[in-house]
């Protein structure tokens, strides 16, 4: 029996949400669970179901399909679909399955859902060879020794240039890393990078505004490189 795929569509324009359901109701294996107007809307869908492949404008009012991507997990697969072919290199840094230029055929939607296989089927084998690598922890090097950090105890990372201090609930950890290396060992869905030198677990979060969140004893700044994204995921 092969794989069946939870699907979502999400663009802006009514009409472009209608062709692609056209087309993926001739697809067996895929099935739309929602359609979505706005990546706010779609959010709560992924909060919500299972998905496995979002169809995703680029272009749509208040937060870009390049802005929304950055914040969906990575074990949810991507196919951009826009009518400005200048996007495409962006779209594809996001590690995204395909990149479809309106207006979009059948047989062109066809060839990107058939990538979907090839996507799943490397994910799997990744699986198996990490089976036994923990997912709820790190190790880092501290005081010349190998330090365990819990995910579920970091209260925020701190950047200090080829540095980091991991600030955990009962104590902080400074090694030698940057914070761009350490962000991709994180669990995605449970942190959130604010500002180019902080990276803030979600959990721990207790207020914020437009221009900082709030974690116990200390106020970290939201950019304006990363305040799209962050009120986004906090507001929903």
């Amino acid at each position: 029996m092969s794989k069946t795929f939870n699907a979502i569509i999400v663009d802006d324009e009514p009409i472009a949400r209608d062709i692609i359901r056209t087309h993926l109701e001739k697809l067996p294996q895929l099935i739309v669970k929602a359609e979505c107007k706005n990546a706010i809307d779609a959010l709560a869908v992924l909060k919500a179901e299972h998905i496995d492949v979002v169809f995703l404008d680029i272009n749509m009012p208040e937060v870009s399909g390049l802005s929304f991507g950055k914040l969906i997990n990575k074990d949810v697969k991507l196919i951009f679909t826009t009518a400005h072919r200048e996007y495409a290199v962006e779209g594809f840094e996001l590690q995204a399955v395909d990149y479809l230029l309106k207006p979009i055929s059948f047989e062109r939607l066809k060839k990107a859902t058939d990538k979907l296989t090839g996507f799943v089927q490397e994910t799997e084998q990744e699986i198996r060879v990490k089976t036994d690598t923990p997912s709820d922890f790190t190790f880092v090097r501290a005081d010349r020794k190998m330090v365990k950090v819990n995910f579920d105890d970091i209260s925020y990372v701190e950047s200090l240039s080829d540095y980091i201090k991991i600030h955990t609930n009962t104590d902080t950890v400074v090694t030698r890393e940057t914070i761009s290396n350490f962000e991709a060992k994180l669990p995605k869905l449970q942190f959130i990078r604010t500002h180019r030198s902080f990276i803030v677990s979600i959990s721990s979060i207790v207020s914020f505004t437009n221009e900082y969140v709030e974690v116990p004893n200390k106020a970290i700044p939201i950019s304006r490189s990363y305040k799209e994204e962050v009120l986004l995921r906090l507001q929903n």
